[in-house]
């Protein structure tokens, strides 16, 4: 007897918690690039906890920039893929998570998290 009520108190409370809406996944670490600014600095930008799933254009080296950016290095907890174009466009480059990095031969402008 016990058992019908205690089921149905039960599956409603799985329904529930299966409806609550989770929250978007982010990337932890840091994911550093270098680059040349458009008056001709040298400078390294750079994503704190960036959101997982979604394309990211990299500040500083988008269509303004001429010149795009290098030497992506992945401190985040996970994988990279760099493009050579923004929109996560063009070539692409997976980056292992905590050490992925490459020299200042690849050109990096967009970057998507997974």
């Amino acid at each position: 007897m016990r058992f019908r009520s205690t089921f149905p108190a039960v599956l409603g409370a799985a329904l529930l918690l299966a409806a609550i809406p989770s929250s978007a996944s982010a990337a932890e670490g840091q994911f550093r690039y270098d680059y040349v600014t458009v008056e001709g600095y040298e400078a390294t930008g750079f994503l704190n906890s960036p959101p997982s799933g979604r394309c990211i254009d990299l500040p500083g080296v988008g269509a303004e920039n001429p010149q795009p950016g290098h030497s992506p290095k992945n401190r985040t907890d996970a994988w990279a893929q760099v493009f050579t174009g923004t929109d996560c466009a063009g070539d692409s480059f997976l980056l292992r998570p905590h050490t992925g990095g490459a020299s200042e031969r690849l050109k990096v402008r967009s970057v998507l998290f997974f």
